[in-house]
């Protein structure tokens, strides 16, 4: 387990958005990117067992804590600038990401040269036709509306984001997203760190990257050293998906960790150090 110690940083992204990342550890750089209405807060258990390896570099994607707003243009390209910004700043040419973290990694590693080795957990692709996009509309209404425990009830069914969600009735599951939210609203935690409530808008930046990309040709141009991961408790949707990225990049390592699902790489699911080990593997070996 690397030194829970950590300093902040930051860099400027090509439109002017300060780009803020904490940083772990001591060694060759690996960006750690997040998933949804997720930030680097989340992260902290994978970075720290990273730590005694690596430099790692957990960003917070734009809109959430030490980064600027998404800004009125905000799309891929500007997600992928960010990258390009930190990989510039820190020397690191190594990258993670979860779920659409992973999306966003897997773009910046067709697009950027200097990232070598890429490795994603359960990447939101949807470039496969294997995931319905109907259920975008009432997930934006809900979103508009200030719904979150419903449009989080559109998401996680739309994608098919949980074995159990997928099918419990909605009249069960918001109700229950809601509680959740609350309760999550009045647990005590370290300054600076935001609710999940106050993040879960953010998910409509990525069901916007998720709908952008969908039209996509995939990653059959990708040149880097790529590493899949998956649970053994994912979805069908989400296994498909990966099933469909492998047959593109055949060449690609791939990684089923046993007895988890979409959550394990994120705070107090203890997973995160089997997640690690995995990136020390592949991290740790030279690029071919």
């Amino acid at each position: 387990m690397g030194s829970t110690a950590a300093t902040t940083g930051a860099v400027t992204s090509a439109d002017g958005t300060t780009i803020g990342f904490h940083q772990f550890g001591r060694g060759r750089g690996v960006v750690l990117l997040s998933g949804g209405y997720l930030a680097a807060q989340h992260y902290t258990e994978l970075a720290e067992a990273l730590a005694d390896t690596f430099t790692v570099y957990v960003p917070d994607r734009r809109g959430r804590g030490l980064s600027g707003p998404p800004g009125e243009q905000y799309c891929m390209a500007r997600e992928c600038e960010d990258i390009h910004a930190l990989l510039t700043g820190t020397g690191a040419h190594a990258v993670w990401g979860h779920s659409s973290g992973g999306l966003i990694a897997l773009q910046a590693a067709l697009t950027l040269p200097a990232i070598q080795k890429v490795a994603v957990f359960e990447p939101a692709v949807s470039m496969y036709g294997t995931f319905d996009l109907s259920w975008i509309p009432r997930f934006e209404r809900e979103m508009d509306q200030g719904r979150l425990a419903a449009a989080l009830a559109t998401f996680t069914k739309g994608v098919g984001a949980s074995r159990g969600t997928d099918v419990m009735p909605r009249w069960l599951l918001v109700p229950m997203l809601d509680a959740y939210l609350r309760m999550e609203r009045r647990r005590s935690r370290p300054a600076g760190e935001a609710t999940v409530e106050s993040l879960v808008p953010l998910q409509r930046l990525d069901v916007r990257l998720f709908r952008e990309t969908a039209s996509s040709e995939g990653f059959a141009g990708l040149h880097a050293d790529v590493l899949l991961m998956d649970g053994e408790k994912t979805p069908p949707p989400v296994r498909r998906a990966l099933d469909a990225l492998q047959r593109t990049l055949p060449d690609a390592r791939r990684v089923t960790l046993r007895g988890v699902g979409h959550e394990a790489p994120v705070n107090r699911r203890g997973a995160a150090e089997r997640v690690a080990a995995e990136l020390r593997a592949f991290f740790g070996d030279r690029p071919a």
